[in-house]
């Protein structure tokens, strides 16, 4: 069998053809079912077994050999009739369709746009962190709600490592490694152990920001915020703080927007209260400056804290969180006009 083989090795070297119908010939005298290969496939299975090894091999290479050389020659002349029929230059060119930014990529830029015209650098920090970095340097107590599991992802093997649940983080490593003054906004992913429904999700965007120097109050705080708020949702965008409670700032307060659907009459969007939360802000607390070692008799700040899909999702009238995780081409389209 292995004559055969060799035979048949040294006849499809030496293969041509005319044409593409020759070609086609070629390829059901050697490779179709009753082909010549195919038949020495047949015959391969009555050979003593121990013979199957050194014969097999030698098989699959004549069937490698047969395909590529019919395949080379079909190839030949498929390359000459396009040649033949040429290019024609009055033909209307193929456009190449254009891709279009994330939204939350979208607002995500405008908003680090916007703070850098108030002089805001941008840092950015690792997502796996430790427990220092996440809850203890940002004055966590140790019985605090947020280092239970029902809301951090933590490593099982290693309790004291995590999925950062906000950015905050990455304002610790700043204050660390930076002394005041200090202007900076922080946007990143973030994790928590939530629920995924059309409000929530276990994945979410934040930008968070710190500004540390001498004499900075609370005015300053809000009149930053009132800017942001009048650039991001436009000039007549109005807003209110109400007091809050957060571990690492002293006084704290929440941020509320003026309704721009209803214009502060009152809507589903705003549950008909005028008014919609946006964002956690405060000074702050003294203890976090003292763990980072920065003056707290010396220097003051601020720092705030957003949800990039939230400011999304009131931007763009999206009513469904889990659209910006689906990668569904019908829902980013209607973004290639926002691009930023």
């Amino acid at each position: 069998m292995l004559d055969k083989i060799n035979q048949l090795v040294e006849e499809i070297k030496g293969l041509a053809a005319q044409s593409a119908e020759e070609a086609e010939q070629l390829r059901i005298k050697y490779l179709s079912k009753k082909g010549l290969v195919s038949q020495l496939f047949d015959e391969f299975k009555t050979i003593p077994n121990e013979q199957k090894r050194e014969v097999g091999k030698v098989l699959n290479v004549l069937k490698t050999q047969a395909l590529d050389k019919i395949n080379e020659l079909k190839d030949g002349f498929a390359a000459s009739a396009n040649s033949e029929v040429g290019t024609d230059l009055t033909l209307p060119g193929t456009s190449s369709e254009l891709g279009s930014r994330h939204p939350l990529s979208i607002v995500k830029n405008e908003i680090v746009e916007i703070f850098a015209r108030l002089g805001f650098n941008v840092a950015e920090g690792p997502e796996i962190e430790d427990d220092y970095h996440v809850f203890t340097a940002l004055n966590f107590p140790p019985e605090h709600p947020a280092r239970d599991m029902q809301d951090t992802f933590f490593i099982a093997t290693n309790p004291d490592v995590l999925l950062r649940t906000h950015t905050s983080s990455v304002q610790v490593r700043v204050m660390e490694k930076t002394q005041p003054p200090i202007r900076a906004i922080f946007p990143g992913r973030v994790f928590r152990n939530e629920a995924i429904s059309a409000r929530a999700h276990c994945i979410f965007h934040q930008v968070e920001g710190l500004y540390i120097d001498e004499n900075v109050s609370f005015a300053d705080l809000k009149q930053t915020l009132l800017y942001f708020a009048k650039e991001m949702f436009g000039p007549e965008t109005k807003i209110r703080l109400r007091p809050s409670y957060f571990p690492f700032t002293e006084p704290s307060a929440e941020m509320d927007i003026s309704c721009s659907l209803c214009g502060g009459k009152g809507c589903n969007v705003c549950k008909y209260t005028g008014w919609v939360e946006i964002l956690g802000c405060g000074m702050v607390d003294p203890e976090v400056l003292k763990a980072s070692n920065i003056d707290s008799e010396k220097y003051t700040g601020f720092a705030f804290g957003m949800g990039i899909e939230r400011i999304t999702m009131l931007k763009y009238q999206i009513k469904d969180i889990r659209l910006f995780f689906e990668n569904d081409k019908r829902f980013l389209d209607q973004f290639k006009s926002a691009q930023i």
